[in-house]
């Protein structure tokens, strides 16, 4: 039995962090350096798993206030980088070649 509610209420107790890889490879694709764009996931990241339980703030609120990442980054394109439809693109495929 799948619960999609709980699911996503277990990702969003970790204020977006199951995002970090696509910021990553988003950054890298911008042009900003492996180890820059390492360096400004790091960064987010470790304030988000730090502090969000106490400011409620998320990964996507603290790049977007992140003036280095946005420099290379939209709005929008951080945002799409939190989007759930790429991950679920292939969920049929998937179940369908496992069973």
């Amino acid at each position: 039995v799948v619960y999609p509610e709980r699911m996503q209420a277990n990702m969003d107790s970790l204020g977006g962090l199951v995002h970090s890889q696509a910021v990553l490879l988003k950054l890298t694709q911008s042009g900003v350096s492996r180890e820059d764009s390492y360096r400004l996931v790091q960064r987010n990241a470790m304030d988000t798993w730090h502090n969000f339980e106490n400011d409620g703030k998320t990964f996507a609120e603290r790049l977007k206030s992140d003036d280095e990442v946005m420099t290379s980054l939209s709005a929008e394109e951080v945002d799409a980088c939190f989007d759930l439809t790429r991950h679920m693109s292939s969920v049929d495929a998937i179940f369908e070649r496992s069973l």
